[in-house]
This record gives C-alpha cells, structure tokens and sequence, in this order.
C-alpha cells in the first residue's frame, strides 16, 4: 500500500461517486476503480458497496477512512516539517555566548529570531571563551559567541560585531566628569579585569593596549561575571574597562568613560565546528548580522 492508494481512497470515499473524485484527482475513471480494487484486495475487506446508483463507504470502509486521514495529514505535516528544517525555519539550535553578547547584540536577535522562527528550539547558555571551545570540540553546542583569537584552527570561524572599549569608573572617581580619557592617564590606577583563564584573549588584549601605553597595570582584582566587576568598581576598589556595549547595563555608582586610544576595541566572533551542516545555524547568523547592519 502507498499513500496515493490512501489519496484515491479518500477522494472517492468524500464525493462517494468514482466520476467525480476521478476527475478530482485529474485520472479517469477505470484506473480509479482498479487501484481501489488492488487497496481492497491488499486489505482483504470490501470499502465500498456498489451499485449503478450510487457508492457507499462499508462500516470497515468508515473506520479505514478515518485512520487514513490522519496518515495523510501525518505525511504532509512530516513533509512541511523536512521543509523548514532544511530552509532553517524549524528544528534545534544549541549556543554558547559570552557575557559580551548579553548586552549587545543578542537580545535583540533573538526577539527577531523567536518572532520570525517560533518552530526552532533554542537552547542558550552563557560561557567564557574558553568553555564554549571545549563545547564545541565535544560537540555539546552548534554555534558560539565568543571573544578571539579562538585557540582552535579546526573551527569556522565569522566576524559579528566591532566595538569600542570604555573606562569604568567610581561616580566619585576625579576623573568621572572627563567626556574622554587616554590610557596612559590611568597608568597609576589599580585595575579590576576579567580572568585571564575565562577570557584569554580579551585579557591578553587589554594587557596588550596597557603596555603600548606605555605602563603595566595594577590589576589588584579578577572577576568571572561583569556584574561582579561593575560592583567592585562601584565600591570604589579599582577601574576597569569594557566592551562599549556595556553602557546598556545601568548600575548605581559607576560611569562609562569613552576610551580614546586607538585600536582600543574589542571583537565578537560566531565560531561552529566545520563540520557542522545544521541549515538553522545560518538563519541565525544571518539574523544576528541583520541586527549589526
């Protein structure tokens, strides 16, 4: 039995006459009637009583209609379903991001993402560079978001979003009321960074931005969360700097300064592993570089 034997089945079964669901199902008439004969020799039970008059569904013909209808529907929906897999409008997404995309460019891709793709599972979890490459290598996330160099040449690797650094300051910091500051005006502060093992390579860049300022910096201070950090400056325990995006999180007690140094920036990346081919993945970079512009 094939599902156009369940099709040709219903079609008669719904006008109870061979002519019409024929020319319904654009064939003509006797081969209609010969598949419902092979369906019914296949099953061994009559579907329809027939006479010159008329056709009528057998009470084993009612119970055979119902169940084929709902194989039909089951196909197209299994058929609708493959379709947006494969265009990336269904289907499972696993994604590792870093505090970096919290407060900028994510939030806002995935209100588009959720509102134009409801069928895609999307499962986050927020994770230092670090644990999102292992992820990755172990194959527990399809996509990353994360702060480079990536310490693996295996992975693919996408430019997302450039920003500017900022200094985080104590409101009752002197230099507080500053529009803009040079790095080397800071060389005498004590610094509060990110750690160097959840961050390597943005540690590694601001150190980097420190020494061609010309002094190494006091850092008297490592924190895992952003969060953490805009508290401990708050408190008045050092300075910090930070992606420019961060000026989305309002916290009493600090100010954003903006950093005039040049190369002073910091990139995220989208990483996946090459060999990774799920077509929902590049639906969701595509939304996140519509959302940069």
């Amino acid at each position: 039995m094939e599902l156009r034997h369940l099709r040709y089945f219903v079609a008669v079964a719904e006008d109870l006459h061979f002519g019409r669901a024929a020319e319904r199902l654009h064939m003509t008439q006797q081969p209609l009637s010969q598949q419902i004969r092979q369906l019914e020799d296949e099953l061994g039970v009559l579907l329809f009583h027939r006479t010159k008059r008329r056709v009528q569904l057998t009470e084993p013909g009612k119970a055979f209609l119902v169940e084929a209808r709902q194989i039909l529907l089951k196909a197209a929906q299994a058929v609708e379903i493959a379709r947006q897999v494969a265009q990336g409008e269904s289907g499972r997404l696993k994604v590792g991001f870093s505090g970096f995309a919290t407060y900028s460019v994510l939030p806002k891709a995935l209100r588009i993402f959720r509102e134009r793709f409801p069928r895609v599972e999307l499962e986050l979890e927020e994770m230092t560079t670090t644990a999102q490459v292992q992820a990755l290598q172990e194959q527990q996330i399809h996509l990353g978001l994360m702060i480079p160099p990536i310490p693996d040449a295996t992975l693919t690797l996408e430019p997302i979003l450039r920003e500017p650094l900022v200094v985080i300051l104590p409101e009752t910091h002197p230099l507080a009321a500053q529009p803009e500051l040079a790095l080397p005006t800071l060389a005498n502060e004590s610094f509060i960074l990110v750690s160097r093992h959840l961050e390597p390579g943005y540690y590694d860049q601001c150190i980097s931005l420190f020494q061609q300022a010309g002094f190494t910096p006091k850092v008297v201070q490592k924190a895992s969360q952003k969060q953490t950090i805009l508290g401990l400056v708050s408190a008045g325990l050092g300075v910090s700097l930070a992606p420019a995006s961060i000026r989305n999180i309002h916290r009493t007690g600090v100010v954003y300064i903006t950093l005039n140094t040049l190369n002073a920036e910091v990139e995220l990346v989208a990483v996946w592993r090459q060999d990774e081919l799920l077509p929902v993945l590049r639906t969701f970079l595509e939304v996140m570089k519509e959302v940069v512009g």
